[in-house]
């Protein structure tokens, strides 16, 4: 089964710190990303911008809003798909992720979200 793992962080925090210090604790993620990568589960993993939109239908045409969406303290910073017999072992192989293995990113507010992806299509883009 897959997994979409969502990985979150608390904006505020991160921007109240020097650059140095979140460069620093950003640094100190690549160990953790290349062993959850050698888990040879992740399908694909991205780190999302803070720009976003979104798109709503209205009226039968289609609305561009400016984000922030959600009313909340907590923004997605990530996102990754991974491969998995089960719920059990999908947390043990997101847990690999820097946002659990990096002690300065509880600072941060860094967290994961699972859920079970229950459609899933790849398709292969032209280019």
């Amino acid at each position: 089964m897959k997994y979409l793992c969502l990985g979150y962080l608390e904006p505020e925090k991160m921007d109240s710190r020097p650059k140095a210090e979140v460069d620093a604790v950003m640094g100190d993620c690549q160990p953790h990303l290349e062993e959850l990568y050698k888990s040879g589960q992740v399908i694909i993993d991205a780190g999302l911008s803070l720009e976003a939109k979104c798109l709503r239908g209205a009226n039968g045409k289609v609305r561009v809003i400016d984000g922030p969406f959600i009313e909340t303290k907590e923004m997605i910073g990530s996102a990754f798909i991974i491969e998995a017999r089960d719920m059990e072992e999908a947390i043990r192989v997101a847990s690999l992720h820097p946002a659990t293995q990096v002690g300065a990113g509880e600072q941060f507010g860094w967290g994961i979200e699972i859920r079970p992806i229950h459609y899933f299509e790849k398709r292969e883009l032209e280019v």
